[in-house]
């Protein structure tokens, strides 16, 4: 175990402040697979992050199976239609052109779940906010999104999806929730901006940066 807590220099903390900038929600993917062994290195990344009560209320599930995944590729498709069609005028237009899921290209599915009262933890920390297990599953999300960003393998978030439908689809616990259904895999083309930045959906607010003082 380490007695000695390390320090991190300055290029270190530039070059953290890198990946957090290029850490994109990915969309285009290469056909090629990420090795084995790299997967499960991020997976072992991962469990490294915090969760209350050290509960590690995540289970990660590997969709690997053709047919599950053409099961939640028509649910995205429908999830899809049904939010276009709340849509109108000019901005259902820059709806419809936006890719809004890498579901063809990934050469990997990840479904994150979640379980809301874990017997590991045995309760610490939930009396008050039982939702802090669904928190703790997304911090064990975005350490997982960040380790692949340094290893050069992206991650998109598909939640345009019904997680009951996609719980049933892969025969999960019902006790569990669907918190995430990730892609993984190669970018095509690596970028430090947001997609939906560079095709004029949204842009970032320079005020969130700023304390909010009581």
């Amino acid at each position: 175990m380490t007695t000695t807590a390390p320090e991190f220099s300055s290029p270190f903390m530039d070059q953290l402040r890198d990946l957090l900038r290029w850490r994109r929600d990915v969309r285009h993917f290469r056909p090629d697979p990420v090795p084995e062994p790299v997967l499960d290195d991020l997976l072992r990344t991962a469990c490294l992050a915090p969760s209350v009560g050290l509960s590690e209320p995540w289970r990660f599930v590997r969709v690997d199976d053709a047919a599950r995944r053409a099961a939640v590729r028509a649910d995205f498709t429908r999830c899809n239609e049904a939010a276009l069609a709340d849509r109108d005028g000019p901005d259902a237009l820059r709806y419809a052109r936006l890719k809004l899921a890498g579901l063809d290209d990934a050469p990997h599915h990840v479904a994150v779940f979640s379980h809301p009262d874990p017997a590991q933890g045995r309760g610490l920390g939930r009396a008050t906010m039982p939702q802090t297990t669904t928190w703790s599953t997304v911090m064990a999300i975005h350490t997982f999104w960040l380790a692949a960003t340094a290893a050069g393998v992206g991650v998109g978030w598909v939640s345009i999806i019904d997680p009951d439908r996609i719980a049933a689809v892969l025969e999960m616990d019902p006790a569990l929730e669907l918190v995430a259904y990730l892609c993984v895999g190669y970018p095509a083309a690596p970028a430090s901006t947001p997609e939906l930045e560079r095709r004029g959906w949204e842009r970032r607010a320079p005020e969130r940066r700023q304390w909010i003082r009581r």
